[in-house]
């Protein structure tokens, strides 16, 4: 096999899977090219600066370092060198109506305590939870999670370990059968949400995600997410990649069974060995490739799929310092299978709702003026498709309401205090990120339509056009996309050495 030196690629979109895949690519001799539509990178961890704060897009919680630092590592560099990591503790405080708080971290001692002041008797119950956690881990994430799924016999292949785990129950049934306080239920369920799933539907396998962050951490970028994503460009730049931003890519072109090349929306086009994609799934097969035959067909498969819901995000910064709130609150409401329910399967906007806080100045004063904070409030709601509502309307009341609700529990005068507000809202994301939908996370991660049964790293037609980031396997999450370019890479390189 020759090397793949001197062969040419080109990724699409400059999100976290992208940049993480075109790292890869020319680290591995590989000249890339990574294409952003957007004024900045970023993808779903884009950036504003207004007033002085910067508001990161989001993600904001940054696990599984050594999947980052190994980016670096491949060409003989360290991470520090672009991107400086902050250790963030507690991981999140989450707090319920009646004022009852549950500090969430890895300190052993210090979350049995937590645990056992809810119920003693989960704390015997938590150690089972933590085992079977563990166990998930060790076969979803460190076995399976950058191994592509390209056949159905890889799947089967898989199917014993993740039976012997139940895969089919969900996380909440499993963590009930260890687990009999329900805020305890709920602490350690909730994460699935912070990927797009339904505590009640998606894979217990995600219980995983509890080990990952007991055993890494949870982390923040000085400067904001948006930090992590410029010390990547950075780094791709250093080792001689091409970033090309502001031009969106409108055409993949192909011939037969291969993509030949890109156009870009000013006219620029180019040629390549291959083409990968971090846009949207469906914007990938129904738009880019649209004049194929088998972008056609798979984008019209696609839309059948189950899509993640969508958020709701109020940016705002206040005046004042808040050392009390800590880096990442989770207010829940009143309800919470009830209030699930109604996002993923009735699509309506309910009266309650449960309100993820960040707020990255107590760690990071950098990211408002001085004696000033930044926030934002973020809720889940349904994707357009189950609640196509104009947001434009609705926006500026949810706005208030989820503002008042945080005044209401944590901020008293927070209405006074506020020196700039704007929010980002579902139709947000089907235009300034192609999300089908407006789904803030890609394809629900339901067992159904994780591993095979999602998109593949490489496409069954077009055998030079890959996926990667949340549409692919194993799905998102900062470590699941970093995890989906690496299983990506690995068929690229492999494919352009023959």
């Amino acid at each position: 096999m020759t090397t793949p030196e001197g062969r040419t690629a080109c990724v699409i979109g400059a999100g976290f899977g992208g940049m993480a895949l075109a790292i890869r690519l020319q680290s591995a001799g590989i000249a890339t090219t990574v294409i952003e539509g957007r004024d900045k990178v970023g993808g779903r961890a884009y950036h504003w600066q207004k007033d002085g704060f910067t508001f990161d897009a989001g993600p904001t919680v940054i696990t599984d370092p050594p999947c980052l630092k190994e980016l670096w590592e491949l060409s003989g560099h360290d991470i520090a060198e672009d991107v400086e990591l902050m250790p963030v503790f507690p991981f999140y405080r989450l707090n319920w109506p009646d004022g009852t708080n549950f500090d969430y971290s890895n300190d052993e001692e210090g979350l049995r305590k937590e645990i056992a002041k809810l119920d003693p008797a989960d704390v015997a119950g938590y150690d089972r939870f933590l085992e079977y956690s563990a166990a998930v881990h060790d076969e979803g994430y460190v076995k399976l999670g950058t191994v592509p799924f390209l056949d159905f016999k890889s799947m089967l292949k898989a199917a014993p370990a993740l039976a012997k785990h139940q895969a089919w129950r969900s996380v909440y049934s499993m963590v009930s059968k260890y687990i009999r306080n329900e805020k305890l239920r709920e602490a350690l369920s909730f994460h699935t949400l912070l990927v797009g799933g339904s505590p009640m539907k998606t894979s217990s396998i995600y219980a995983l995600i509890h080990k990952l962050e007991k055993d890494g951490g949870v982390w923040w970028a000085r400067g904001g997410t948006n930090r992590l994503i410029a010390g990547m460009v950075r780094h791709f730049e250093r080792l001689g990649g091409t970033m090309r931003v502001g031009d969106a890519v409108e055409k993949v072109e192909t011939m037969g069974d291969r993509a030949t090349g890109v156009v870009t929306k000013s006219g620029w086009s180019a040629k390549f060995d291959a083409v990968a994609s971090n846009a949207d799934i469906v914007h990938s097969y129904k738009d880019l490739l649209g004049e194929s035959h088998r972008g056609k067909t798979y984008g019209k498969a696609l839309t059948k799929k189950k899509f993640s819901p969508s958020l709701f995000v109020v940016h705002f910064g206040l005046e004042g310092t808040w050392p009390g709130i800590p880096h990442h609150m989770i207010l829940f409401g009143p309800r919470y299978k009830g209030l699930v329910d109604d996002i993923y399967d009735k699509g309506v906007l309910p009266a309650d709702f449960s309100v993820y806080l960040h707020h990255p100045t107590v760690t990071d004063p950098s990211m408002a003026p001085e004696g000033q904070s930044t926030f934002y409030a973020l809720v889940p709601v349904a994707h357009q498709g189950k609640m196509p509502i104009n947001w434009d309307e609705v926006g500026p009341q949810l706005e208030k309401r989820v503002l008042d609700e945080v005044g209401r529990r944590l901020i008293p005068d927070i209405h006074d205090r506020i020196v700039t507000k704007f929010h980002y809202a579902p139709s947000d994301f089907a235009t300034d990120l192609n999300a089908h939908l407006g789904s803030a996370f890609s394809l629900e991660p339901l067992l159904t339509q994780s591993a095979f049964f999602r998109g593949h790293n490489r496409d069954d037609k077009i055998h030079n056009f890959y996926l990667v980031g949340a549409g692919t396997h194993p799905g998102a999450g900062i470590p699941g996309v970093v995890g989906s370019a690496k299983a990506t890479a690995g068929l690229m390189i492999e494919d352009l050495s023959v």
